[in-house]
């Protein structure tokens, strides 16, 4: 669905509706992916309606002259009363607020609506310097439901971290998997799977954050199905099509597998940025009469080509499950040797540099060096977890780990990316709840 070109005032617009009473959404709506000249905006409202989305250029304090009026959509309950809308038509490195009309209502209830704003890309190629930007991540958000959470101590606590996160306000968010936890009553119907999503997204101390930055996501096992569920996963359809009615990626899954799964690329000013779908393929690595694997020869083959075609100073990979490390235990990629020395030996044959992995799914934060035979580093940062239960594994044999890195509270994470154009510098840092810095590393683009 694209926008149309306005055709009327903002003013009039408003005074308009000035009559009518305020309708009801469910949570905060959430920008999704951000481009140029685009953005998606997903909202979830109460009860099936009518709804659409009235973007406008924010004119710093002076009135606003035309406005953009998405294509309106039917919110059913099939999928949840949710709906994405894509706004096309927009200038570049622009700031834009937008409202949210429900049955020809504006919402205001229940929402912040200074919050419904967004900015899109710059234009920044043969201009200038690509700007500096922030990226936070975290995995493994599990919100407590007590009638249907296993009896004994809750799993989940510590929601301030949304807060924690929404405080630094970073450019945009991405959540590396577990971002929900289905439970056994989720697994085996879609409403259920709608469910554990619903009532994640209404959280009171999420509110803030899913107005602050745009969010991408990817997946991992209970996102997905069961505990370390793989390719043999019946519901996995299921999975994908609520995945996609809640998160507003730029696309999902790749053509040369008929869409399957949830593999997705995006490009954030100078940074591309590929997320891997590492459930959807995977082959259990005690099967012995299939060869075993987490991401397939395909997603594979399209990563390196993706990554041989990029010229961005980082690339950044993120999969659920650790990649460097080289402790073969839990679902570490360790536990795949042969994928995972095809990927590392393929990155060095085809020269690709200023590679980033990103990792959730461990209940703990790290960060992992592997050192090819160049020279060059390659370098996985684990972030995790969120709100659900944490471990320290310290004494963990992974000899790959960077000292002083391992967390194992609470946390989150960011990427800060500065400096002119050819000598980009990211810098890695784990926060605690609060926002406080744990740890930090500094990595120059030349030296990965």
């Amino acid at each position: 669905m694209k926008c149309i070109a306005p055709r009327f005032s903002l003013s009039f617009f408003f005074l308009s509706l000035a009559y009518l009473s305020a309708a009801q959404l469910a949570c905060q709506p959430m920008v999704g992916h951000v481009g140029l000249r685009d953005v998606r905006i997903w909202i979830q409202a109460e009860a099936p309606c009518e709804a659409t989305i009235v973007c406008w250029a924010d004119s710093m304090g002076n009135a606003p002259t035309e406005v953009l009026l998405a294509d309106e959509q039917r919110l059913i309950r099939a999928q949840a009363n949710t709906a994405t809308f894509d706004l096309g038509n927009l200038q570049p490195g622009t700031d834009y607020r937008f409202q949210v009309l429900v049955n020809g209502e504006r919402v205001v209830l229940g929402i912040d609506t200074l919050l419904q704003r967004f900015t899109t890309q710059p234009l920044w190629q043969y201009r200038f310097d690509p700007p500096s930007f922030t990226v936070a991540l975290g995995s493994c958000a599990f919100i407590n439901e007590t009638e249907f959470d296993r009896p004994g101590r809750p799993y989940g606590g510590g929601y301030e971290i949304f807060d924690g996160i929404a405080e630094l306000e970073p450019d945009l968010m991405l959540w590396l998997g577990d971002n929900v936890y289905f439970r056994e009553v989720d697994f085996y119907s879609r409403s259920g799977m709608q469910h554990r999503y619903s009532h994640m997204r209404r959280v009171p101390e999420l509110q803030r954050l899913l107005g602050t930055c745009p969010h991408y996501a990817m997946w991992d096992d209970h996102d997905y199905g069961p505990d370390n569920s793989d390719a043999s996963w019946i519901h996995k359809d299921w999975a994908a099509q609520t995945f996609g009615e809640f998160w507003a990626n730029p696309s999902q899954g790749l053509p040369a597998l008929q869409n399957q799964g949830v593999t997705t690329s995006f490009k954030f000013h100078d940074v591309d940025f590929f997320l891997l779908d590492n459930r959807s393929f995977r082959v259990n690595h005690d099967n012995v009469t299939q060869q075993p694997q987490v991401l397939g020869p395909e997603q594979v083959d399209w990563l390196m080509q993706a990554l041989q075609y990029s010229r961005a100073p980082f690339k950044v990979i993120a999969v659920g499950g650790q990649f460097l490390s080289d402790f073969a235990g839990y679902e570490n990629m360790a536990l795949y040797p042969e994928e995972r020395n095809n990927i590392l030996a393929r990155l060095e044959q085809e020269d690709i540099r200023g590679v980033v992995f990103l990792s959730g799914d461990r209940h703990n934060s790290e960060l992992t060096e592997w050192v090819g035979s160049t020279g060059k580093k390659v370098v996985d940062f684990t972030c995790s977890a969120l709100t659900s239960g944490t471990y320290d594994h310290s004494d963990e044999p992974n000899t790959l780990r960077v000292p002083g890195t391992m967390v194992g509270n609470r946390n989150f994470g960011t990427l800060e990316v500065t400096g002119p154009r050819k000598e980009r510098v990211m810098t890695i840092r784990t926060h605690d709840a609060k926002g406080d810095i744990i740890w930090e590393r500094e990595y120059k683009a030349s030296d990965l």
